[in-house]
């Protein structure tokens, strides 16, 4: 009898404890459900691009902590749905890498963090602080989203190395060709948002008090450049144990005799140019590194009525025009790849998107970045930027149905916020094709 006892109470716990494990699923796949439905509601959302005018004057005349709250928790969860659905259509074989499953898992936290203020109530202090406090969370968990995507593209190519080459153009590259522009133009704009609520309205404060929120509205673009010179040079000379001089030359055609200024962001600013100064030094020094005198690096900084141009020239030898095929592709790169060293980790140099991130940067407020190359001889470097600051509109990517069909591709069709020259002359980068129906 005894026996018999123990045995229905060892098959009540057991009966007890499935139901609740069966509770606990159920549970997570209601919550799974309902969050693949929400992501598939937000993704049919276009995302609104955001002027660098509406920037300035929302965060210094028209905008409060409010209205930026209403504004986040609906347009944050747009563009994270729009990304996130591209991201199932991208070959299976690199969405199984560890880093990139990695990466989708930060988004899929993120996402459902936003959509807890989806409902609250905007008048609540609590709520507009818990917000921002999430929002910065975010922007740190996202911190290392680009060299951890680029750790899974290269995980990819490691297990399937004839399958995936970079440096040649065929359909397996091209569709993440395609997707890492788009991904990452995607997350410069929400770390943009991100970056200017915090500042505007949470704890953390801003580095320049005449800065709005991320943005400087009086950017010296002279001194932006001395300070990615310095950088530069210090990199250059840690490693070669020389560099390069630089003249500079500006002229301002719009407003004579004053100093070329306009509105812009001058992290970004200073990445490209860090960037192409690195880019320069190094080939100048190794080009002359038998010759007693190394050529200077030439900048001449113009500021026309539509257009700010910065060109760069070197005498680094220049490259071909093969060469010049891949400069601004991301898995192409001249200097030895790194070993990963694990999350939160993962270095920079060497995976190759130092160029295409940098022209990333350019073009997401309509702006450019190209190169012009005299192999034997040298390369200039041109980075346009909008002086208009109603004339710089973010560019973001925009997920539809015939969007999707670009990862299969043939025929353009429209998948970005706003045409730009570089859409038509960056066939796959950034127009979509689409096969014929």
């Amino acid at each position: 009898m005894l026996e018999q006892h123990l045995y229905r109470n060892d098959l009540t716990c057991c009966f007890y404890s499935w139901r609740k494990s069966m509770a606990t699923k159920m549970k997570t796949l209601k919550n799974v459900t309902r969050t693949k439905k929400i992501l598939d509601l937000y993704s049919q959302y276009t995302p609104r691009p955001v002027s660098m005018k509406l920037f300035l004057d929302f965060g210094s005349k028209t905008g409060n902590e409010v209205s930026s709250y209403l504004f986040l928790r609906h347009e944050l969860p747009v563009r994270m749905a729009n990304i996130m659905m591209e991201i199932r259509h991208l070959p299976k074989n690199l969405q199984i890498m560890p880093s990139v499953s990695l990466v989708k898992s930060w988004y899929d936290q993120s996402f459902e963090e936003i959509l807890d203020f989806e409902d609250k109530n905007e008048a609540d202090d609590k709520v507009r602080s818990d917000f921002s406090e999430s929002l910065q969370k975010i922007k740190n968990r996202h911190s290392k989203v680009v060299e951890t995507m680029a750790q899974g593209v290269l995980e990819l190519q490691e297990t399937y190395p004839s399958y995936y080459n970079f440096t040649n153009v065929n359909t397996n590259t091209d569709a993440i060709r395609y997707f890492l522009d788009r991904f990452l133009l995607s997350r410069i704009s929400i770390r943009m948002l991100i970056s200017q609520h915090v500042l505007l309205y949470g704890s953390q404060t801003v580095d320049n008090p005449h800065y709005i929120g991320t943005i400087d509205p009086e950017c010296d673009v002279a001194d932006v450049l001395q300070t990615a010179y310095g950088d530069a040079r210090f990199l250059c000379e840690g490693y070669y144990l020389t560099a390069p001089e630089m003249d500079v030359t500006c002229l301002n055609t719009y407003d004579e005799g004053k100093k070329i200024q306009i509105a812009f962001v001058s992290s970004h600013l200073l990445h490209i140019l860090i960037e192409i100064l690195k880019n320069a030094m190094r080939a100048t020094v190794e080009t002359h590194s038998n010759k007693d005198i190394i050529p200077k690096i030439s900048v001449q900084i113009t500021k026309g009525k539509e257009d700010l141009t910065i060109k760069i020239s070197d005498r680094g030898g220049g490259f071909s025009q093969d060469i010049a095929k891949l400069v601004f592709e991301y898995m192409y790169s001249t200097a030895p790849r790194p070993d990963y060293v694990g999350e939160g980790n993962a270095p920079m140099a060497g995976y190759g998107y130092g160029l295409p991130l940098s022209r990333l940067y350019a073009r997401y407020f309509g702006g450019d970045l190209q190169l012009s190359s005299v192999e034997g001889y040298g390369t200039d470097a041109y980075i346009y930027l909008k002086v208009m600051s109603d004339n710089a509109s973010e560019c973001l990517p925009v997920y539809n149905t015939t969007a999707s069909r670009m990862y299969h591709s043939d025929i353009p069709v429209s998948d970005w916020s706003s045409n730009k020259p570089w859409h038509k002359s960056h066939p796959r980068g950034y127009t979509t094709h689409a096969k014929k129906s």
